[in-house]
């Protein structure tokens, strides 16, 4: 219909939705274009960087946390209106980047042109329809509203931790926290408090639970290895040498032969004086290319084997926090387990659990006040509970990764369905995009699909589209 705006939907208001609508209203476009931006939380701000009791720290310098490609230190400067004597490696507030991601899609906003109109919708989206290729989206929201759109970009964010084996006792009682960031936890003086996770989920709660206690707490961390986070860099990583980036390729391997030459790239980089961290932030930034040749079963191989070991060295501590970490584990306050949990029973106040210690069949036991679930989200589509995922699954719009990363999708975040077959009009942005280029939870990498996947939007509306006609009443009426 001529005159008809051209609607997008984006379902998720962290960081990757955010970023799909700022970097859409700051294009140039002569056709009138409604954004929709749908979150069921505080809009750009998701659940990473909301504002809690406890100041949670990023995990990655202030120098390295723009959302812009463009203007690396964009973030930076924006922190130091707050904190003047930031540096481009200090560790901020995740608060701060909320407030920095609220600021950049508030300036977007209003420097767009008229014809250019951001909607925001408080809501959850449960279900996904339309009758064909050519007719619009129909998004079904928890509150009976349904809106509009010709194209929708799936952005939702982190999904909860997978449910684990030998909890079934303690599942919906208050002696269980099944996800620490969507039901925050209150400690008590004098808790005993199991968490089963040794990542960084596990430290932020951790550290959290000393501060509210006064250190009143005794904290018990299980995880099939045991293994804690390593710390971040002292020095700025320009300072340190990494010539040996040739030794990866993305030519195809095995995790074999992967695993000795990210061996022989440390061991190079140490040898010049360099850190190993900068080592890995190289083998990071091949990754994509690195995976995409990986044939299944290596992919298979490198999760069974070599996962957490990647993990504990990529994703990685501020020293303060590291440092605070320390402390704790030295004071007895933090006792670390490497082992299985194997179930639990509920006592009159308290959590029994008995779990086999990591190389032994001898089972121990511990008496806790409650269980964090601190394993961190899963992105297996055929477990997760959340209604949108289970619609567009059982419609076979969507398609699980066979090895339960994420969702299949193809250039630009273009998702696929049942058949293999793209579907029109879908995009998918955010952490499940690991089944394709394994690294993409951080911002460095997400930026860069955001930028690209707007680019891809923007040139598809230089070609002739027809835009069904949408009522203002679907499209319009859409305040919380």
């Amino acid at each position: 219909m001529i005159g008809e705006p051209r609607t997008i939907a984006i379902v998720g208001a962290g960081f990757s939705g955010t970023m799909v609508a700022t970097n859409l209203l700051r294009q140039p476009r002569p056709e009138r274009l409604r954004i929709l931006l749908l979150d069921r939380a505080v809009i750009a701000r998701g659940t990473a960087y909301a504002d809690r009791g406890y100041p949670y720290l990023l995990n990655v310098p202030a120098g390295r946390m723009s959302s812009n490609s463009t203007a690396p230190l964009e973030f930076l400067h924006f922190a130091r209106d707050r904190f003047p004597d930031a540096t481009p490696e200090d560790f901020l507030p995740r608060a701060l980047y909320g407030q920095y991601l609220e600021w950049k899609l508030h300036s977007a906003e209003l420097s767009a042109p008229p014809h250019l109109d951001l909607v925001r919708v408080q809501g959850e989206v449960r279900a996904l329809r339309r009758y064909n290729s050519a007719s619009p989206f129909k998004l079904q929201l928890a509150d009976g509203r349904v809106l509009a759109a010709h194209e929708v970009v799936l952005a939702a964010g982190n999904s909860p931790p997978a449910e684990l084996p030998g909890l079934a006792a303690a599942l919906g009682t208050q002696r269980y926290v099944e996800d620490p960031w969507t039901a925050p936890v209150a400690f008590g003086a004098g808790d005993t408090v199991l968490i089963l996770g040794t990542g960084l989920t596990m430290v932020d709660i951790a550290l959290a639970a000393v501060t509210a206690t006064q250190g009143n707490i005794v904290i018990h961390a299980l995880s099939r290895h045991g293994w804690l986070p390593a710390a971040q860099n002292v020095l700025p990583s320009a300072d340190r040498s990494t010539d040996s980036e040739p030794v990866l390729t993305a030519a195809r391997v095995s995790v074999r032969q992967l695993y000795r030459s990210v061996r022989k790239l440390v061991t190079d980089v140490e040898a010049r004086g360099g850190d190993w961290r900068d080592a890995i932030n190289c083998v990071r930034q091949c990754a994509p290319a690195i995976w995409q040749h990986l044939a299944i079963d290596e992919r298979r191989r490198f999760l069974r084997h070599l996962r957490t070991l990647w993990e504990v060295h990529r994703h990685r501590l501020p020293r303060k926090s590291f440092a605070a970490l320390s402390q704790l584990r030295s004071v007895g306050v933090l006792e670390v387990h490497a082992g299985r949990l194997l179930n639990c029973e509920l006592r009159d106040r308290c959590v029994r659990v008995t779990w086999r210690r990591r190389g032994s069949e001898d089972t121990s036991r511990l008496t806790v006040d409650r269980i964090i679930n601190c394993t961190g989200p899963s992105h297996n589509l055929l477990r997760l509970r959340d209604p949108l995922w289970r619609s567009l699954l059982s419609q076979k719009i969507v398609s699980a990764d066979p090895l339960g990363l994420g969702l299949r999708t193809g250039a630009h975040g273009a998702v696929i369905d049942a058949r293999g077959q793209i579907v029109d009009h879908l995009y998918y942005i955010g952490p499940m995009l690991q089944a394709k280029y394994w690294e993409s939870t951080a911002v460095l990498e997400l930026r860069r699909h955001a930028e690209d996947l707007v680019h891809h939007l923007i040139a598809s509306g230089d070609r002739p589209l027809a835009y069904p006609e949408i009522s203002h009443e679907q499209c319009g009426a859409v305040a919380p």
